[in-house]
């Protein structure tokens, strides 16, 4: 029997002391949130050497949640889209400084797009070229690091748009992020497919999931096995992608991280 997957949390810096012993018996997966805020990522250096002193003596796989506030990796103006690789080298330079692995991205893609690609021959091609444009000067700086951005669906309907953007960056810096979440949203209002499918085609390009339970009507970010989420569905789908990610339950009451995780164990599907 396979030894079952162990899950971490997004925690921010002031959260870890609490959940230190939890975080280092296992050495689980952590993503730091603070570094998507802009005033932060201006000045990081007090969270960084918070967060360096914290973790010492830490095992696990470090991530952080990039920028996102204010702008979409879409963005056709060239002077916006000089703000926005501005934002995103900051955020590099963070993981640099923490020897984070991995940063989290939103994807731009939403229901207007399933229904408005093919408008035009080439509509979803001329939006790959645009967000890979944006992304450029990070992707490089990242595949000389060793990290990895991953693209997480937001308001994402069709999986297929996120992993285009992955197949034409032809990079090892850049894969997919599922939000459990986001994608229940996505398959109750707009008729997605269901939260494990999202999974099971982002395939080894699955590099990160967020972990969070929903009602299906909003972005909740619950803990876990609080909404409807189906997580023995979604738990066999990351198995069979064989391609190891970081598991981050992902709610907002930092309080009920390990709460979150109990559930899942006491269901047989993750430590």
């Amino acid at each position: 029997m396979n030894e079952l997957p162990i899950v971490g949390a997004q925690l921010s810096v002031l959260d870890i002391d609490k959940n230190r012993d939890w975080l280092f018996e296992k050495n689980r997966d952590l993503e730091l949130p603070e570094f998507c805020m802009a005033d932060i990522l201006k000045s990081p250096e007090m969270f960084v050497d918070m967060a360096r002193q914290k973790l010492d003596g830490w095992r696990g796989r470090l991530g952080i949640h990039g920028p996102f506030g204010g702008f979409e990796l879409d963005t056709k103006d060239k002077e916006t889209r000089a703000v926005v690789q501005d934002r995103l080298a900051q955020a590099i330079a963070v993981c640099e400084a923490l020897g984070a692995t991995q940063m989290v991205l939103h994807s731009p893609f939403d229901l207007w797009d399933v229904h408005n690609f093919g408008n035009g021959p080439k509509d979803l091609e001329r939006r790959v070229s645009q967000i890979i444009d944006t992304l450029g000067p990070t992707l490089k700086r990242a595949e000389e690091l060793g990290v990895v951005l991953v693209l997480e669906n937001i308001k994402d309907v069709d999986p297929g748009h996120r992993a285009a953007v992955v197949d034409a960056a032809d990079s090892s810096a850049l894969r997919l992020s599922v939000d459990t979440g986001h994608a229940n949203w996505a398959h109750t209002m707009a008729g997605a497919p269901a939260v494990d499918r999202f999974i099971t085609d982002a395939n080894q390009m699955l590099s990160h999931v967020h972990l969070q339970d929903t009602d299906g009507y909003a972005d909740r970010h619950w803990p876990l096995g609080t909404g409807n989420i189906a997580w023995h569905g979604v738990f066999e789908a990351i198995k069979r992608c064989k391609s190891d990610p970081h598991l981050i339950v992902e709610i907002n009451d930092f309080d009920r991280v390990q709460e979150s995780v109990a559930h899942l164990e006491a269901l047989g599907l993750a430590q």
